[in-house]
């Protein structure tokens, strides 16, 4: 309970920053206003539309209208609906890929950093390795091996993230661990993994936040590619990638709306999260300088 209640103390020093300059302050608060605004939106989401996602209410390709704020799709169905419920899906993939990224890349970063020798020297040829493939080709090629599910969607992204924070941590640990403090923790007998998660973490949680925030704008832009591509949800589970690529179709004839509410909802949140990383990244640097 100490050890949580001093990272948490650690995340609102650094997310909600009072002495933070105004540009810094601004980025952060309408990053996290989008944040919340579609985490409300996927939570609330009985109760922001009468209509399901999943079935035809009304006569397809209605313009957005009163009744329809988004219109609907060549199947009749309600498109505010599918923008809503699509919410949950994303959101899901995408916490649940970077969560699990950061579950596997952080522990293995302190022990690789802390340890060193020949164990430091294989993990870090194996993320390298990984590091070295383009993030879209390697979530690509992971999803098809794995096949069409939510879950093998956020395990393929997952496994492109693993090394972003391997080799953050990593770096921040080879510094750090020959601080005077440290030093002393050995002397004194301290267990590796009370230095490692008591002494070393709690040094790393700014940085760990900026790497949460970018790394989750990349993630939401991953999981549209993937959803795109059908390789994530399956018809008719409501996506905004994939219903982007439903209505891609049908724009030449006039049915704009099928492509820009999905892509308009991609674009608020990956800003979202880069305007939060891009934010708490000045402050990290403030705290340096």
């Amino acid at each position: 309970m100490e050890l949580l209640g001093k990272l948490l103390a650690k995340f609102v020093r650094i997310a909600i920053p009072l002495t933070l300059p105004s540009r810094g302050r601004v980025m952060i608060y309408v990053g996290l206003g989008i944040v919340i605004a579609v985490i409300f939106m996927a939570l609330a989401a009985p109760l922001l539309t009468p209509y399901p996602p999943t079935r035809s209410v009304d006569d397809p390709f209605l313009p957005p209208s009163p009744k329809h704020p988004c219109g609907t799709n060549k199947l009749g169905m309600d498109m505010w609906s599918r923008i809503v419920y699509g919410a949950r899906t994303v959101l899901y993939v995408v916490f649940s890929a970077i969560i699990l990224s950061m579950v596997v890349g952080i522990p293995l970063g302190l022990i690789s950093g802390y340890v060193g020798g020949k164990l430091d020297r294989v993990l870090s040829m194996v993320m390298d390795a990984i590091y070295a493939f383009p993030s879209l080709v390697l979530a690509i090629t992971l999803a098809v091996a794995l096949g069409r599910s939510l879950i093998n969607a956020a395990i393929a992204i997952a496994v492109v993230y693993v090394p972003t924070y391997f080799r953050m941590v990593r770096g921040q640990v080879l510094s750090i661990k020959e601080e005077l403090f440290i030093e002393m923790a050995k002397v004194l007998g301290v267990p590796t993994h009370r230095i490692l998660f008591r002494h070393i973490l709690p040094h790393l949680i700014p940085t760990i936040m900026v790497v949460f925030s970018l790394s989750a704008t990349d993630a939401v832009l991953t999981e549209a590619a993937l959803s795109y591509l059908g390789l994530s949800v399956e018809f008719p589970t409501p996506d905004w990638g994939y219903d982007l690529y439903r209505g891609k179709g049908f724009v030449l004839s006039g049915y704009w709306w099928l492509i820009f509410f999905p892509g308009l909802m991609i674009t608020l949140l990956a800003a979202g999260f880069a305007l939060i990383g891009e934010g708490l990244s000045e402050q990290v640097r403030r705290e340096v300088a």
